[in-house]
């Protein structure tokens, strides 16, 4: 094993500018758009006193417990000792930090009245999981460039293990409380479950992981830097569990649904007759984001095919995408139940009316926001790893270190 040596990201700077010019233009796109939205009003959205949450918040909550995903890289070299995935530490942090940039600059942009975000940072209401997410967010930060300073220096070095399960813990409680924001609401019937909390926990480390692996193949393959099939293939078969955990936990999410009779109406409206919600379950989250990635990564060629595992990562964020277009905005479509078993024949927006449901359209303003904020996430990347050294030089199989539990089983063999 030789030493693992970390370098700034070396492509030429041509192309390297090229890459930021067209980041910048889409984050001026998106900036135009919520000045547009902000001017305007809320009427130039698709979203409406029953649709509160759009395409700006899919793309926010998507890259907030993505930010937490993608630091499960760290953790797994840190907390769990496996010194195969420690050279992949540095990236893994910064990611995650420029995922929760990116996240949660469109949520505040989304939320309206951005000047008046100080209130929301000092005035508290603890019986609100929004108020306890303002801790979680900031505490993610400080802690992420934390453990970057303890992986980069050596000063820092006695404490990485001991940051990295502070931050292995305050991830998963940053994204058990993005998932209980909505697990926590009664009022809507898709909403109320506590199973959606670890199920954004799972949900995290599967699109955080593609993210990554789309990143890393990207930002090697541009500067000619090799990685190994080991190091590449474990990631695929991690990515493999990470999605086959996502069914599990949506079968069983439904599954509840579906043994209380007053939710039947819900799921039969949800996974039949839910129009572009039933359409984005079965194709977007259950075919695109699971089936077709899943038969990719354990198809014995392609399988081991780089172009096929970048699709697969591909197809799991377009999923993800939709799992949660399908989570935040299908909840808010359904009608809220008023009075269980009556017709409310009154309400302005269709509150207890059966088989109605909210009409909601994504303008193209909200879709712009949405992207910029994938784009901010990008731009701090490509700058991190240009200006200070995330990237190792090498991650080809023979510089890798040994896998511990290989090792161990050769321990076991040569002393029997």
């Amino acid at each position: 094993m030789k030493r693992i040596v970390y370098r700034e990201w070396r492509v030429p700077p041509a192309r390297y500018w090229s890459l930021l010019g067209i980041l910048a233009s889409v984050i001026g796109v998106a900036a135009l758009a919520f000045a547009y939205m902000e001017h305007e009003g809320h009427w130039v959205t698709g979203m409406s006193n029953s649709v509160v949450w759009g395409v700006p918040h899919v793309f926010a909550v998507f890259l907030i417990i993505s930010a937490s995903g993608a630091l499960n890289v760290a953790s797994i070299g840190t907390v769990f000792r496996k010194p195969l995935y420690k050279p992949l530490g540095r990236l893994s942090g910064l990611l995650a930090a420029a995922l929760l940039v990116g996240g949660l600059l469109v949520l505040v942009l989304d939320l309206g009245r951005p000047e008046r975000l100080v209130v929301a940072m000092t005035t508290y209401n603890f019986r609100s999981i929004f108020a306890w997410n303002i801790f979680l967010y900031t505490g993610f930060m400080a802690i992420v460039i934390a453990y970057l300073w303890s992986m980069a220096d050596r000063k820092g070095d006695p404490y990485n293990r001991a940051i990295g399960i502070v931050a292995t813990f305050w991830r998963l409680a940053l994204t058990t409380g993005t998932g209980a924001i909505f697990g926590f609401l009664v009022a809507r019937q898709a909403y109320d479950a506590a199973i959606l909390a670890p199920m954004f926990v799972v949900m995290s480390f599967a699109y955080g992981l593609a993210i990554y692996m789309l990143v890393l193949m990207f930002s090697f393959k541009e500067d000619d830097r090799p990685i190994g099939n080991r190091i590449l293939f474990r990631l695929r078969n991690l990515l493999g569990i990470f999605v086959l955990s996502v069914f599990y936990f949506t079968l069983v999410y439904h599954l509840t649904k579906l043994y209380g009779a007053k939710n039947y109406d819900l799921v039969g409206w949800l996974l039949l007759d839910g129009g572009i919600y039933t359409f984005l379950f079965w194709v977007g989250w259950v075919l695109i984001g699971g089936l077709i990635p899943l038969g990719i990564i354990y198809h014995p060629i392609h399988g081991r095919d780089r172009n096929w595992i970048a699709a697969a990562c591909g197809l799991v964020i377009v999923g993800g995408l939709s799992s949660l277009y399908v989570i935040i905005i299908g909840s808010q479509a359904y009608p809220i139940q008023m009075f269980p078993g009556q017709t409310i024949l009154e309400s302005g927006f269709f509150d207890g009316v059966q088989g109605a449901a909210s009409s909601y359209s994504p303008r193209i303003p909200e879709v712009l926001l949405g992207f910029g904020g994938v784009a901010v996430a990008l731009l701090v990347t490509a700058v991190g790893v240009r200006v200070l050294q995330f990237l190792p030089e090498s991650l080809a199989d023979e510089v890798m270190p040994p896998d511990e539990e290989a090792s161990g089983r050769a321990a076991v063999g040569a002393q029997a």
